[in-house]
């Protein structure tokens, strides 16, 4: 069976984005939402590795290993795992120098015994020496403004001066000019990633815990790899609560607009949890975003292995039309008028058919919803009368054919167009 990582490989070649993305004509993005297009907001390539975010590229999957970055066997191991189903950049954590060296045998260790594949490193708490080391190793650093040079908090404080917001400014440019000269001069990539649960300290008291804060923290770190000429850079604003994510991205994409900007947007609703909830937070946030064109790459954090995050990503990407990584599809609710089990054949024709790619297979109870509904689809199975379904090839009828033959000749003329692909 091919995984999802070799139904992508096996479409990037042909795979296409709408005309629309990043268009400044008014009338081909009115047309394009009028056609149910979704029109992205233009953004800069940015490249991580083999791997491109942003400009017009298509929206990129990432995900986190949970292995300890010490254990290399492990990591190499968590690493390749994500890769291997359709994880396009996998991010590591490095919260010591030990941890920083170690990702160079990683990084030789994948090269070796299966292929380089695109790493970012988390940096937190004042880890410029770390960021500085991991940055020989990787293709993107990634640092938190709330935590990469971490402020005491003052008992008592009631609010910050403009002397003392403007010093602590001045010691974060001098901190991190290092590692935006190092990125800068390799050609690497660095994500400026605002979490709302950690904040620095001087901007809740001059913003408040709220979106603008996220928002601002983020433009204080652009601005001095700016000054730095450094661009390469990848932005998010992750936050818990799925409308303060919202918002926090909504708000950083209108002032990246008003100010010039065009940095790719990182999406993802942090610490969203597990289970069907998990998912359900994840695709609220990532979904609204991506259906607004905001968004150029998405995780999905959940509270489970790392491989259960690729799917969720697919299955958002795909919905929205976004990506085309599986076969999409589309069955009726069931009613009174159902002429075959809907349920149980709809999991027959899904397991016969889920391997393939690019596909839309409609399975229909009834004439009524049939063929209006289904429309769009490229094959149609669809209950003609009691015992008999008939098959279409788009909006065409092609044959009707006994139920309990109906999987077996949906193959059949799938086959007989060339789309097929044994599993």
């Amino acid at each position: 069976m091919q995984t999802i990582s070799e139904n992508i490989n096996s479409i990037k070649a042909n795979e296409s984005i709408p005309a629309s993305v990043g268009s400044e004509n008014s009338n081909e993005n009115l047309n394009a939402e009028n056609l149910g297009t979704i029109v992205r907001r233009k953004t800069r390539p940015v490249k991580i590795g083999s791997v491109t975010i942003g400009g017009g590229h298509p929206v990129v999957v990432q995900s986190m290993i949970n292995e300890d970055t010490l254990d290399i066997a492990g990591a190499v191991a968590g690493i390749r795992r994500l890769h291997e189903i359709g994880c396009e950049i996998v991010r590591v954590t490095v919260p010591s120098l030990a941890h920083a060296h170690a990702l160079a045998e990683i990084r030789a260790t994948l090269k070796q015994t299966y292929q380089d594949v695109p790493l970012v490193a988390d940096v937190h708490h004042n880890g410029m020496k770390i960021a500085l080391e991991v940055a020989k190793h990787v293709d993107k650093v990634r640092i938190n403004p709330g935590l990469y040079v971490f402020e005491k908090p003052k008992s008592g404080r009631t609010e910050y001066s403009q002397t003392e917001f403007e010093e602590i400014g001045e010691k974060i440019k001098e901190t991190l000019k290092p590692l935006v000269v190092s990125l800068r001069d390799q050609g690497k990539a660095m994500r400026i990633g605002v979490n709302h649960g950690s904040l620095a300290e001087r901007m809740l008291f001059t913003y408040g815990d709220t979106p603008q804060g996220m928002v601002e923290s983020a433009l204080e770190f652009i601005r001095i790899c700016e000054e730095l000429e450094f661009r390469n850079l990848v932005i998010s604003l992750k936050a818990s609560r799925v409308p303060v994510m919202v918002a926090a991205y909504k708000q950083m994409a209108k002032r990246m607009d008003e100010l010039g900007m065009d940095y790719p947007l990182h999406l993802g609703v942090t610490e969203a949890g597990d289970g069907e909830y998990g998912r359900i937070k994840s695709t609220a946030g990532i979904a609204t975003l991506l259906a607004q064109g905001i968004g150029d790459t998405i995780r999905v954090s959940l509270t489970e292995a790392p491989e259960k995050e690729i799917p969720v990503c697919y299955s958002i990407l795909q919905a929205l039309g976004l990506r085309k990584t599986m076969v999409e599809y589309v069955a009726c609710p069931s009613c009174g008028r159902t002429l075959f089990n809907l349920e149980e054949v709809l999991h027959k024709v899904r397991e016969a058919t889920k391997h393939l790619t690019g596909l839309d297979i409609a399975v229909m109870g009834c004439i009524v919803n049939g063929p209006g509904e289904m429309a769009d689809a490229d094959y149609g199975y669809v209950g003609k009368t009691p015992g008999m379904i008939s098959l279409y090839r788009g909006k065409e009828e092609i044959k009707r054919v006994p139920e309990n033959e109906g999987v077996e000749q949906l193959i059949a003329l799938i086959k007989s167009d060339d789309r097929w692909v044994d599993p």
